[in-house]
């Protein structure tokens, strides 16, 4: 039992020497202190679980550039994904017009010209018939701004249909 407290106070020191020098070296592949410092805790853990002597430090530092490493990757994934998703998600919002004459193509492209956040709380609303709270939720906004984000739109779509007609 005196083996393992002796043993976890090694790490607590060794912790306590290295931790800083380790965060600035992961702070050069992150754009935060709290990723840094984040990138390091994983890394000690990772090197702890798999039972390295602490006196091994090339291999910590080695285990921090990974973690770093690993963290870029999966952010680049998420950015990915994320970006596939809002493409879609423009593409599904977009209403669609069957042109019988030049007023419907003429108010779709001043639906056109709205700013994307403008023109989905739009088709929400109008196309979808769903309730500011419903658009809110959706969205992960509040309701007052669903319901200024359509007053915008309609307030836009007012001057640029008119300016049409």
């Amino acid at each position: 039992m005196e083996d393992v407290v002796t043993h976890e106070e090694d790490w607590k020191v060794c912790f306590a020497e290295l931790g800083p020098g380790l965060v600035l070296f992961a702070r050069q592949f992150v754009r935060s202190i709290a990723d840094a410092e984040d990138i390091v805790q994983e890394a000690f853990v990772r090197f702890w679980r798999k039972q390295h002597s602490i006196e091994n430090r090339g291999l910590l530092y080695a285990t921090v550039r990974s973690v770093a490493l690993d963290l870029l990757r999966r952010d680049g994934r998420r950015a990915r994904r994320e970006a596939a998703a809002s493409a879609d998600m423009e593409q599904i919002t977009e209403p669609q017009f069957a042109f019988d004459d030049g007023s419907q193509r003429e108010l779709a492209a001043a639906i056109d010209l709205l700013p994307v956040q403008q023109r989905e709380v739009l088709v929400m609303k109008i196309w979808n018939e769903l309730t500011f709270a419903e658009i809110a939720a959706a969205l992960e906004i509040s309701q007052n701004t669903a319901a200024s984000r359509y007053r915008y739109a309609l307030a836009s779509l007012k001057k640029n249909f008119v300016a049409h007609e």
